[in-house]
């Protein structure tokens, strides 16, 4: 797979990625109209000696899509960056623009599908298109202990990228399986402003799988 000028700061698709027709025609729409958004595929964002990866679905339409970071500029953004930032990931003030100057540090956010899908629902061959993206990003981080599989979708694509069978490790909230290669991946519902109005998934929910993924690292130290 050739990758050219590509923006990610790890491992990426390039700028102009145009493998998932659908994907790339909804993108071209969208800078049609939106000729001020980001538009493209979204980069990781973080720490490149990360020892946490989190792994999203996709780029929202009006979040990573518009801003060019993951969750940035939407509800789960908020929460997310939250979390973050209380279990010291985090530096600086979260304002949920891309300039806003924070960074990460011992973790990075990323996605199973770097471009905005319509109606936030990626095919299953959109899915495993983007699937050696993601396992380039995995293997280019030397420091990685633990992956947070943010829904059902993020997990069952990364079980996939690590090449292990999905009926063997089966989604759960606040679930940690042992995956091998030294890594664990951990579940959690995806902190959607859907899921977290419906009580699916609390802000207190999220920061207890946090605190479990901190137990983790601890003691793999």
């Amino acid at each position: 797979m050739t990758v050219r000028g590509t923006a990610d700061p790890v491992f990426g698709p390039p700028v102009d990625c145009r493998q998932c027709p659908r994907l790339a025609d909804f993108r071209d729409r969208w800078a049609a109209t939106e000729p001020e958004w980001h538009n493209r595929p979204v980069p990781s964002f973080g720490d490149p000696n990360a020892r946490l990866l989190i792994v999203g679905l996709a780029p929202g339409l009006r979040g990573a899509n518009k801003t060019g970071r993951p969750f940035t500029g939407d509800y789960a953004g908020d929460l997310l960056y939250a979390t973050l930032a209380e279990f010291g990931y985090l530096r600086g003030t979260y304002a949920a623009r891309p300039d806003d100057g924070i960074s990460l540090t011992g973790a990075m956010i990323t996605n199973a599908v770097r471009c905005v899908p319509p109606e936030n629902k990626p095919t299953g061959a959109e899915i495993k298109t983007c699937r050696p993206y993601l396992a380039g990003l995995i293997e280019r981080l030397p420091n990685l202990k633990v992956l947070l599989a943010l829904g059902r979708i993020a997990h069952d694509s990364t079980l996939s990228t690590l090449g292990r069978r999905r009926a063997a490790f089966p989604f759960g909230h606040n679930v940690a399986h042992d995956v091998g290669s030294g890594l664990a991946l951990f579940d959690s519902y995806h902190c959607s402003r859907y899921n977290t109005n419906t009580g699916r998934l609390t802000p207190e929910m999220f920061r207890d799988v946090f605190r479990a993924i901190s137990d983790r690292l601890v003691s793999s130290s």
